[in-house]
C-alpha cells in the first residue's frame, strides 16, 4: 500500500470507531455530517483501491 492509502485505511478505521463512541457513550445526537463524512470517506476509498476493487 502506498501512504495516500495506509492514510485513507487510518481515517475509515477512526471513524468507524469514533462515531459509535460518540453516539453511545458521548450520547452525541445523530446528524447528517456523520452520513456525509462517511460517503466522502467511501468515496475515498473508492478511488484509491479502484484498481483493487475492479481488478484492473
Amino acid at each position: 500500500m502506498n501512504v495516500g492509502q495506509l492514510k485513507i485505511l487510518q481515517e475509515v478505521i477512526t471513524l468507524t470507531v469514533f462515531v459509535p463512541f460518540s453516539l453511545f457513550y458521548m450520547q452525541e445526537k445523530l446528524s447528517l455530517d456523520y452520513l456525509w463524512a462517511g460517503l466522502c470517506l467511501l468515496g475515498a476509498v473508492f478511488f484509491l483501491f479502484r484498481s483493487r476493487i475492479m481488478g484492473g
